[in-house]
């Protein structure tokens, strides 16, 4: 308590420092997650992108980015142990985002697409395990998100396949593809309103307080109808903006007018998507935060819960935006374009198979990584064309930073976690 009294001031500059620094790494690391397939099929410049990124991640990170939140992440461990000495909680979780900033800055230079989360799990479970005491954690929450490494990806890449299948089939592999796409892209309209619409319920606007009651029981099956109703809507928008479309009849790309539909289909799915990230991916750098915050503004008192402060969302959004603006292109780069070769029509299915994906695990409460859904998506796009249209090496070296990703957290964790308990003393 003595040690709160006394360094109360520092540890609340230091919090907001490395909370910035953390959501930094968010922008510049993982917004590849909504952005990469738009950029890579060329349905927006990496301008266009990184700007209408900005402002949807913003958004999602301050309106939708949590009114309470748990202050310790996902659960993992158990507030009591440390009770009694609340300054190795503001060790651990300063020691926690900076491990995870730092991890997140060298995978984004390398232009390696690593879980935000699961650095920031890592990291939690690295300081209570060797500065606390290893049954201070949940090992069965811990085990749920390890099983995500492979549900993830392997979800999202199925029905990803499975979209651009359809599209082949349906449209592309015809003797008359715009003819065709006219017909069948109001269904696929249809499918990115509803999806859209259930990500943004779901997990958007989960803390804004707006609730959607129809008196089905459950969020999720609240959320169904409404989600239907929109996916009308945008099909039947999609249906007049089609009849302006006019077939250029290019014998060199017979998909040319095709693929313009898929690319504005593109660009509200990675609206959409930005919106629905920052909204759920700010919690990584502004829980451990709130949790510092509420600590050292009580006194030395560790609450389960803590109400999350407007200007710590504030702290979070800017440093997202900062991240994407500064950096952000390198992850971009490596999911929109050294996966696979990818088209808007391929884009389209990496991008609604991945947001389908959160939508199931909102649904049925999987714990899954963005990161690893959106990688499994483009995969399962590549894999549709057959192995050799995926690059290999650097599927191999994103597989190799995913399995890094929590032990490096936790290593450098632990080293800065003893870093701060040797210059602030218990």
């Amino acid at each position: 308590m003595e040690i709160i009294a006394q360094y109360g001031t520092v540890f609340l500059i230091m919090a907001c420092m490395f909370g910035f620094f953390m959501a930094w790494g968010i922008g510049a690391n993982d917004v590849a997650n909504a952005m990469g397939t738009s950029v890579g099929s060329r349905a927006l410049t990496i301008k266009q992108a990184i700007l209408i990124a900005m402002v949807f991640e913003f958004l999602g990170a301050y309106l939708a980015g949590g009114e309470v939140t748990s202050t310790i992440r996902k659960g993992i461990i158990d507030p009591k142990v440390m009770e009694g000495n609340p300054e190795l909680m503001v060790y651990g979780m300063m020691s926690a985002l900076l491990a995870a900033g730092t991890w997140l800055l060298i995978a984004s230079i390398k232009g390696w697409p690593v879980s935000t989360t699961h650095s920031i799990v890592g990291a939690i479970v690295g300081f209570a395990a060797v500065g606390i005491s290893v049954d201070a954690i949940h090992w069965g929450k811990v085990g749920s998100i390890v099983a995500s490494w492979v549900v993830s990806p392997v979800l999202a890449g199925s029905i990803s396949f499975g979209l651009f299948m359809s599209v082949k089939i349906f449209i592309l592999d015809t003797e008359d593809p715009f003819r065709r796409a006219k017909k069948f892209i109001p269904v696929y309209m249809w499918m990115v309103g509803f999806m859209i619409s259930m990500v943004t319920l779901l997990k958007g606007l989960k803390h804004v307080g707006l609730e959607f009651d129809l008196g089905l029981g459950s969020r999720f099956a609240n959320a169904v109808p409404i989600s239907a109703l929109l996916g009308l809507l945008v099909a039947a928008l999609g249906a007049m903006l089609l009849r302006r479309i006019q077939d250029d009849h290019d014998h060199e790309n017979r998909f040319g007018s095709v693929e313009r539909v898929f690319a504005v289909l593109m660009v509200f799915t990675a609206c959409s998507m930005a919106f629905a990230h920052g909204s759920n991916d700010v919690a990584n750098a502004v829980g451990p935060l709130a949790a510092i915050v509420s600590t050292v503004q009580s006194g030395g008192e560790i609450a389960s819960k803590s109400v999350m402060p407007w200007w710590i969302l504030l702290v979070g959004g800017i440093g997202i935006v900062v991240g994407l603006a500064t950096y952000g292109w390198k992850v971009i780069t490596t999911v929109g374009r050294k996966i696979t070769e990818l088209t808007p029509s391929r884009g389209f299915a990496a991008e609604l198979g991945a947001a389908a994906t959160v939508v199931l695990a909102s649904a049925t409460g999987l714990p899954i990584s963005t990161t690893h859904t959106l990688v499994g998506a483009v995969l399962g796009v590549g894999f549709a064309r057959g192995i050799a249209a995926l690059n290999l090496r650097v599927v191999g070296n994103i597989f190799m930073s995913w399995l890094i990703t929590l032990p490096a957290g936790a290593g450098l964790a632990i080293l800065f976690f003893f870093l701060f308990k040797g210059i602030f003393g218990t």
